[in-house]
């Protein structure tokens, strides 16, 4: 069976140089933090063009780190899309704050500027805009309204490693970038991993402290910390693949490009990619009219496909207690009730690309 994502692949072709990197930390030691992590921090700075990158143990505290460099605490609120993976609400709720869920537009589905001012109150004090599924949002959208009310944007960027808005990487749109290295992202860990990037020198030694349990200088602590720190063996195989993302990201557009091109099927609605943008195609989403009977057509046909995301986070059970109902945020509930995921990775052949479009033609 064709699956929907296929790691197995690029370890197997760079084997050597990904055990070489984790044997040189186990000679080093330098399992939390260190050099090797050190090293990746710069060499992901660079690539996203800013000025300072730090490394987490993973996206969500990133997420988390980000919110409390900014300020926020207890009594604010945060907007964030409905649309999302729910680790961006996260970030916001373990930093003490309520999240304030907004709709995505109904062809990007992403971030809807034009929903953002009626949510905006005396306690909000910024928006988390997310480059879902590779896809950059609206930032030059985001950012005017946010700066008209004074407010900051911080960018979810775990699934757009590469990704560009008008000519510039994300990562050094907003006030910091918050990054995912689960496995399975355009630049994977080999476990959990996540970074933080900024041009604000500032919110970058927060985090370092933070992320350090609280100090700069060992067992002398200045704030209430946490062990955030990414690990270095993540660090040692985050900079081997780090070399090759350009390479897999042109191969994964190549491929996006032609799932687009190539699905004429009329039961399928397909993501928008503005001119201004270019997209990265970490997961290339479509909606069909019933995506559980699609999965099963497609399993049967001996290919993989999931569901990016079934449930809108403000629907989630875990947030019931904020009040949203079915109706909230239209975009958003329309879009995972009819989701469905196809198979999407670097590796994927020629052959496999074309047997998706024709079972997708057929169906």
């Amino acid at each position: 069976m064709l699956k929907r994502i296929d790691l197995s692949r690029d370890y197997h072709k760079h084997k050597e140089e990904y055990m070489a990197a984790i044997e040189a930390v186990c000679e080093e030691t330098a399992f939390s933090g260190g050099s090797f992590a050190d090293k990746f921090d710069k060499e992901f700075a660079k690539y996203c063009g800013v000025k300072y990158a730090t490394g987490v143990n993973n996206g969500t505290t990133a997420l988390q780190a980000a919110m409390i460099a900014l300020g926020v605490g207890p009594g604010d609120e945060v907007i964030v899309p409905a649309n999302t993976y729910i680790a961006t609400a996260w970030g916001v709720t373990h930093a003490g704050a309520t999240p304030v869920f907004v709709d995505c537009t109904a062809d990007t589905w992403e971030i809807d500027p034009s929903k953002i001012e009626e949510k905006i109150t005396d306690k909000t004090k910024g928006i988390i805009g997310v480059h879902l599924y590779g896809q950059p949002f609206d930032f030059a959208g985001v950012k005017a309204i946010a700066d008209k009310h004074g407010l900051f944007v911080v960018e979810d960027c775990a699934q757009a490693h590469g990704a560009e808005f008008e000519g510039k990487r994300v990562g050094g749109l907003g006030d910091i970038g918050c990054f995912s290295f689960y496995p399975g992202k355009n630049l994977y860990a080999f476990g959990e991993g996540g970074s933080c990037t900024s041009n604000n020198e500032e919110y970058i030694d927060t985090i370092n402290v933070l992320k350090n349990q609280g100090c700069r200088v060992r067992y002398y602590h200045e704030r209430i910390g946490y062990n955030m720190r990414l690990e270095g063996v993540q660090g040692a195989v985050l900079s081997v693949s780090l070399k090759y993302l350009d390479e897999w990201t042109e191969r994964r557009r190549v491929i996006g490009k032609r799932y687009m091109a190539g699905i004429t099927n009329d039961k399928f609605v397909l993501q928008a990619h503005p001119e201004n943008t270019d997209p990265v195609f970490h997961l290339f989403e479509v909606q069909v009219p019933d995506p559980d009977d699609f999965l099963s057509y497609m399993a049967r046909n001996d290919v993989e496909c999931n569901r990016h995301y079934p449930v809108p986070c403000h629907l989630q059970k875990a947030y019931a207690d904020l009040g949203y109902k079915e109706g909230d945020c239209p975009n958003a509930e329309r879009l995972a009730a009819h989701c469905a995921t196809l198979p999407l990775f670097p590796e994927m052949t020629d052959e496999e690309v074309e047997m998706v479009i024709d079972l997708c033609n057929k169906y």
